[in-house]
């Protein structure tokens, strides 16, 4: 398993985690504060030169050298923090106001703090280890010392990692809250759907302007040849065959490149797409839409696939009779709802699509309710934010 922060390396057993290089590189992480540590030193030294000729000026001078060493520091803690915290740190929009805080608090108390933990928890037990060198005494206390020190080793190594995992930890949260990835992981979602969403579009074109018009071409042909021949013949016979092949495959192709992506969607929005899919279903729907003639694109494409999908569903699982779709703009929220007088028990935790069409619409801000108790009827709503 890949551990990607020392936190996470603190999980494993004790000897793959000691013959790691997590302790290591926490260790190299707390001694790297000795370069904060020279930064406040030289702030200091510069406030108190000063300070002796005018405590005004000592103090001002102070506070410039500080803001000097901010941009530095909070660069090298950024960098620095590759070392117990391998996940790469999102840059929120208050980027320079968070790492000027974090350089601050770097400066005026983690370091001295890093190379304290780091001094009790490495001396100690290398002080013991070197108990017969540095206090000759008789050999027995002195041999007891040294083996001590060397089982304190593994119990040192444990405390410089959880103390470095620990920090990393407190950097992250200070460079980029838990929100701001959040924002990003969404970001990156609604940047994949629409990728997603333009590859559709590129298929459903293909399909339509290369296959489609071949097998139109086809299907005439076959047309035009089964005319010169008489319909008794053999041969006759299969051109008619191939002729209506041929029709049904191309019905077939219409099918699935209205599934892929809709054309009429495109072309009169989500009021004439959602009569389409509508007037296919297989189960009567009753459509009652009050919608603007076009609607944000993302907007349109999610609240049109999730009609397909619970029409779809009702199809497949509700044993309904009759289905209703009803579409809302109240206050800048497209309100659609799709009920069925069906045997209900729908469950978005049972494979019906419906978890899909939820994740879909949290990318564009929306969420859907399920209504369906054992014995029907069966009510989705969703709502999706037009701005």
């Amino acid at each position: 398993m890949l551990h990607r922060t020392a936190l996470e390396a603190l999980t494993r057993r004790p000897v793959p985690f000691l013959a790691s290089g997590w302790p290591w590189r926490c260790v190299a992480y707390l001694l790297a504060s000795l370069v904060p540590g020279a930064a406040a030193g030289l702030v200091a030294t510069v406030g108190l030169g000063i300070a002796q000729v005018e405590p005004a000026f000592g103090i001002l001078a102070g506070l410039v050298a500080l803001a000097l060493s901010v941009p530095l520091i909070a660069r090298f803690e950024r960098f620095r923090l590759r070392l117990v915290d391998l996940v790469p740190v999102p840059g929120p929009p208050d980027r320079r106001r968070r790492e000027a805080g974090l350089a601050i608090v770097t400066v005026l108390a983690m370091w001295w703090i890093d190379l304290i933990i780091l001094a009790f928890t490495i001396g100690g037990p290398v002080v013991l280890i070197l108990t017969p060198v540095l206090q000759p005494v008789a050999w027995p206390a002195g041999v007891f010392g040294s083996i001590v020190g060397v089982l304190l080793l593994p119990v040192a190594a444990y405390t410089i990692t959880a103390w470095g995992g620990a920090r990393g930890a407190m950097v992250r949260a200070l460079l980029a809250p838990a929100g701001s990835e959040l924002s990003e992981v969404l970001r990156s979602r609604a940047r994949l759907v629409d990728a997603f969403e333009m590859e559709r579009r590129r298929i459903e074109r293909d399909l339509h302007d290369g296959a489609q018009q071949r097998l139109v071409a086809l299907a005439m042909t076959l047309g035009l040849a089964r005319l010169d021949l008489p319909d008794d013949s053999q041969t006759g016979r299969l051109i008619g065959l191939a002729h209506e092949e041929a029709k049904q495959a191309l019905a077939e192709l219409r099918e699935l490149i209205r599934g892929v992506h809709s054309q009429v969607l495109t072309d009169r929005g989500l009021s004439a797409a959602v009569c389409d899919v509508a007037g296919r279903s297989p189960v009567p729907v009753d459509v009652d839409l009050d919608l603007p003639l076009r609607l944000p694109p993302p907007v349109e494409v999610t609240a049109y696939y999730v009609v397909s999908e619970a029409l779809a569903n009702v199809t497949k699982h509700s044993r309904a009779t009759r289905a209703a779709v009803t579409g809302r703009v109240e206050r800048g929220i497209l309100v659609v709802e799709i009920g069925d007088d069906g045997i209900g028990g729908a469950d978005q935790g049972k494979g019906t699509g419906l978890t899909g069409l939820a994740d879909r619409l949290s990318v564009v801000g929306g969420r859907l309710s399920l209504s369906s108790p054992a014995g029907g009827p069966t009510l989705v709503r969703v709502e999706i934010p037009c701005s």
